[in-house]
């Protein structure tokens, strides 16, 4: 019978069950399947309470996606306005407004949570 996950022990047998159904051919709403489905669920809301993960940076969050788009801090600029403007924002001396945020949100697809974060 399947239930919440409550401690580490219930975690590690859970990851373990996991394991093992997802070496097994399975068919689709077969029991195993559902069950599958069920515990990654469970799986997922026990690691969400309990190994949370931080937004990053706003600032690194606009690195790394330029990075991913393979821009440069030109590119930056021209969707910020201005080199200097880019350059404050990249070297912190310079908060993100709200106009960039949803700029950048737009323009490079960073999700607005990343963007609005204190750092």
């Amino acid at each position: 019978m399947l239930k919440p996950i409550r401690t580490k022990k219930e975690y590690k047998e859970a990851l373990e069950r996991v394991y093992e159904l997802m070496q097994m051919d399975l068919k689709k709403d077969s029991d195993e399947y559902n069950e599958l489905d069920l515990l990654t669920i469970l799986l997922e809301k026990y690691e969400e309470e309990n190994y949370p993960i931080d937004l990053p940076d706003p600032v690194e969050a606009i690195k790394f996606r330029l990075e991913q788009l393979n821009l440069d801090t030109g590119e930056l600029a021209k969707i910020l306005g201005s080199k200097s403007r880019a350059s404050e924002i990249l070297n912190r001396k310079r908060k993100l407004s709200i106009s960039m945020i949803r700029t950048l949100h737009t323009k490079l697809n960073i999700p607005a949570s990343s963007l609005i974060a204190d750092y």
